[in-house]
């Protein structure tokens, strides 16, 4: 007995397509934004600039993420990501030249680079691989960043070194389950821009990377 063959409708075959052209141009425009972040990193250290402090760095990334996000639909969307992922590069730098200057800061650097992206190839191909929806995490994740958020910026305020340990501890964990959620949000349709899908995974994978290095280091100095 034949089993009757199961073709697509025409509008599935273009949700298929739609879905894959999101995934292509986020995972281009996501290479692209790493390596300009990275090169304004070197530049920052290069140059030796200084960071320009929290509430500078606050009010640069908010207000490129509003632009962003405001032209995520037009041509411009693509310039306020690459301002947004450099300025993020820039600040990044002077992170990266301090833990240098400390015993086997080159490791640290590294291990956290190497950690960071063993996360995250290895959480994107599970999901993409599995087409497992994790939909479900997204209010979690919005609560618990919010909350690490203002952890951190109590830790910084207040001085306080075992909150600031434990908000990077908070931030691997949420930034891991960002990187399961966008992702599965963009092979499910949830997410269809592929600028907005970008800085999220590109603030996932900044976070990840320097809370790693600050748990690292934290070790390192403590050993």
């Amino acid at each position: 007995m034949n089993t009757p063959m199961v073709h697509a409708t025409p509008r599935a075959q273009s949700a298929i397509l739609a879905t894959n052209k999101v995934i292509r141009n986020t995972y281009m425009l996501l290479s692209m934004t790493l390596l300009f972040s990275a090169v304004m990193a070197g530049v920052s250290m290069v140059l030796k600039l200084p960071h320009p402090g929290i509430m500078l760095t606050l009010g640069g990334y908010f207000g490129l993420l509003f632009l962003t996000s405001k032209f995520r639909n037009h041509q411009l969307g693509l310039v306020f990501v690459f301002a947004l992922t450099g300025f993020m590069g820039y600040t990044l730098g002077p992170i990266i030249t301090a833990y240098l200057a400390m015993p086997n800061g080159g490791g640290i650097v590294m291990m956290a680079m190497g950690a960071t992206s063993v996360t995250f190839l290895g959480l994107s191909a599970f999901v993409l691989l599995t087409r497992k929806n994790f939909s479900f995490m997204g209010g979690f994740l919005m609560v618990g960043i919010l909350v690490a958020f203002l952890a951190a910026l109590g830790a910084v305020f207040f001085e306080m070194p075992g909150l600031s340990l434990a908000v990077s501890s908070m931030f691997v964990l949420l930034m891991a389950g960002l990187i399961l959620y966008q992702t599965s949000n963009i092979i499910h349709g949830g997410e269809t821009n592929y600028i907005m899908a970008t800085v999220t995974l590109y603030v996932a994978i900044f976070n990840l990377f320097t809370s790693l290095l600050h748990l690292l280091g934290f070790m390192s100095f403590d050993d």
